[in-house]
């Protein structure tokens, strides 16, 4: 015990990082960021690619990019074989959701909830607009702060809606940290309820490792994908797309289609090296050129947050007591309140939200905006807002690189800006 490393938190980690010197980085969900030590892993690795392309893209990589799998598969505890990688999770829910095979009864229905990512319920609108009616889509409701329970009651009260439809429910798409609001949702619980109900569930943990456990043996889900560039720091972009070996038959293309497809009509030439790998791992190792350095950080990333940080259980720690500490030093600024339900279920993640005091009213798309681009342009950060259940909510991220005095700071302008919408200042700037 003598020997374990104490890792030491705060700003004092910015030394690893690249922010401009006058930068708050109170958003870190957005975009992540990586360390400076795993940005030159990256480039290394791109200058290894431009010295000797075919050698290191035919040979080479793939040797280091299955080292990377199956160290994520490790992190994530899943077989080697069900862990691929992707652009981001945008990417493996497209990949998902493009690859079903809807029935031609006009029956199947994606279920979702309200709150998933917009991008995400973006991709639902364009499977069902372009399937010619074999598929439709349902939300399920909720408001927040609600506890755990509720959610899994809405979704047991939408499949009675479905039924009483004569529909069928195909596939269920949610969060494990959603965005916005940015709260932690019951993806084992819902996942334990589709597969009860027959339903497959496509978990976009988009806000996911690196930030909250992720045990997939534990939790079983039929899809998951989560970005590793947001909390993991590994480089933009990267995402883990996990695929149990019960569902990879239904995954036959990667997006957009490459070598590893395997076509019905029989094979066809493939100028790669030949590959005994499993047809899912085989399919999604090289799809077309692109740089793909940022997938062969991956197993750098998850050391170098062990070596320097002392692992997953301390960053944890450390980031979800700052998001709480920090949502309640913000909220006693402005006189508000934090997102959170009497569980406290909702804050059990590394973002924290916080109302704002102004009414909603006033908080018009372009007054947002405002506020957004002021936050970037005047005080050199960024919050996310988002009108929630009536009131106008800010979302910060916490981070090891931060302390109580950045959320002090983030209250202090947020309070400032409230005040100069109030006075008309967003109005004025409009004209």
């Amino acid at each position: 015990m003598g020997n374990e490393k104490t890792p030491v938190f705060g700003k004092r980690l910015l030394q690893h990082f690249d922010f401009h010197p006058e930068y708050r980085n109170l958003n870190h969900g957005s975009f992540g960021a990586a360390p400076r030590d795993i940005r030159k892993h990256m480039k290394h690795h791109q200058e290894l690619c431009e010295s000797m392309p075919d050698a290191y893209l035919r040979y080479e990589y793939p040797i280091i990019l299955d080292e990377c799998r199956a160290a994520m598969a490790k992190f994530v505890n899943a077989p080697v074989d069900t862990v691929v990688f992707v652009s981001n999770a945008t990417t493996g829910v497209n990949v998902v959701l493009r690859n079903i095979v809807w029935n031609d009864d006009g029956k199947d229905e994606i279920i979702y909830f309200s709150t998933i990512y917009g991008g995400c319920a973006k991709i639902i609108d364009y499977v069902v607009d372009s399937n010619a009616g074999k598929v439709s889509s349902r939300p399920i409701n909720i408001s927040y702060p609600c506890e755990d329970e509720d959610i899994v009651q809405s979704f047991h009260a939408v499949l009675d809606d479905i039924a009483r439809a004569g529909k069928r429910a195909r596939i269920c798409l949610f969060d494990t940290v959603s965005s916005l609001p940015g709260v932690c949702f019951p993806f084992e619980a819902i996942t334990k309820a589709c597969r009860d109900a027959g339903i497959l569930s496509l978990i976009d943990g988009a806000q996911g490792v690196g930030m909250v456990p992720i045990n997939l043996e534990s939790v079983d889900p039929d899809f998951f994908v989560s970005n590793c560039h947001k909390w993991l720091f590994v480089p933009r972009s990267c995402a883990v797309f996990y695929v149990p070996l019960r569902n990879q038959h239904l995954i036959t293309s990667t997006i957009p289609t490459s070598h590893g497809y395997v076509p019905k009509s029989g094979t066809r030439f493939n100028p790669l090296p030949p590959s005994s790998k499993p047809p899912f791992v085989n399919n999604f190792e090289f799809v077309g050129t692109v740089d793909a350095s940022p997938y062969v950080c991956v197993k750098e990333a998850i050391e170098w947050r062990e070596r320097v940080l002392g692992g997953e259980a301390k960053i944890m720690e450390y980031t979800h007591a700052l998001a709480r500490q920090g949502g309640k030093a913000v909220a006693r600024i402005l006189g508000t309140e934090v997102m959170d339900n009497e569980s406290q279920s909702l804050t059990k993640c590394s973002m924290i939200m916080v109302a704002l005091p102004m009414d909603a009213s006033l908080a018009s798309a372009s007054t947002q905006d405002w506020m957004m681009r002021t936050m970037v342009k005047e005080y050199k950060t960024f919050v996310a807002l988002i009108i929630h259940a009536g009131k106008v909510w800010a979302r910060l991220s916490a981070q090891v690189y931060m302390d109580l005095e950045d959320f002090e700071w983030a209250g202090r302008m947020l309070l400032e800006l409230c005040e100069r919408v109030k006075n008309g200042n967003a109005e004025r700037r409009k004209l």
